[in-house]
């Protein structure tokens, strides 16, 4: 279907007055094997299409000023893919890094990993840790791949870390919230306020679990190499037409 380009941009444009827009969103990047099994197209080329989609995502971002887009870009789950598949995802992650650090970097993008980086292939891992570096220091989006990742790990390893240090310090009593994030991967960034899942699968797929307990959710039924910043922006136009309670009543919130 084709959209019509001034209906985009006054999305953008009527976001980009806004005040409350999230601080944090976070996607689910779902459908990419999909689209390409209905194109009678081998699976990679679904997941090359995606990269576009990531681009066009990140402008989108960008472009109205978000603080933070985190992307789930391959989970720990997915080394049980055929090894074929697993091959030219990593071939394609670390192409892509190398193509786009440049305008990452031009465009004052922060690039983090929220994963496990040991486990990544040489190649694609010495890419990442040079775009690391290059990036750190800008203040504009930050761009926070979730990469070999997955929740559940997520909190027991930030546990264990927590009662290593405990137990070498001493410390004992209650522990806080506050002290136990200070140990997860995403320490200093917001937690999401948005989830967007594509596809039209209505699942977290050990996504971020502790981050996401009070963000909205939307599930656009649009594969993933297919969603563009039309889609974005009615995602988040989604996202401010709910009240988020917090707990609390709609009385009290409205206050």
């Amino acid at each position: 279907m084709t959209r019509d380009p001034s209906t985009t941009e006054q999305l953008r444009e009527e976001l980009e007055a806004r005040t409350d827009l999230p601080a944090h969103v976070a996607i689910i990047m779902d459908g990419n094997g999909r689209w390409a099994q209905q194109r009678g197209l081998e699976r990679v080329a679904g997941h090359e299409e995606g990269v576009r989609a990531v681009r066009r995502t990140v402008e989108a971002a960008s472009g109205i000023g978000l603080e933070v887009l985190s992307l789930f870009v391959f989970s720990q789950e997915n080394w049980k893919r055929p090894l074929g598949e697993v091959h030219s995802l990593m071939n394609l992650l670390s192409e892509t890094i190398d193509r786009e650090v440049e305008d990452l970097d031009a465009n004052n993008v922060q690039l983090r990993i929220t994963g496990d980086l040991s486990e990544i292939l040489p190649e694609p891992r010495a890419g990442l840790q040079r775009a690391l570096e290059r990036t750190r220091d800008n203040r504009g989006l930050v761009l926070n791949l979730a990469l070999n990742y997955g929740g559940r790990r997520e909190i027991l390893r930030a546990a264990q870390a927590l009662l290593a240090r405990r137990f070498a310090t001493g410390q004992t009593g209650p522990v806080t919230a506050e002290e136990f994030e200070s140990h997860l991967q995403t320490r200093g960034l917001p937690d999401p306020d948005l989830l967007i899942r594509t596809s039209g699968e209505q699942r977290l797929s050990n996504f971020l679990l502790w981050q996401i307990a009070y963000s909205e959710i939307v599930f656009p039924d649009v594969l993933w190499p297919d969603f563009d910043a039309d889609h974005f922006y009615r995602a988040l136009g989604e996202y401010l037409r709910r009240e988020r309670r917090f707990g609390r009543t709609s009385a009290q919130v409205n206050r």
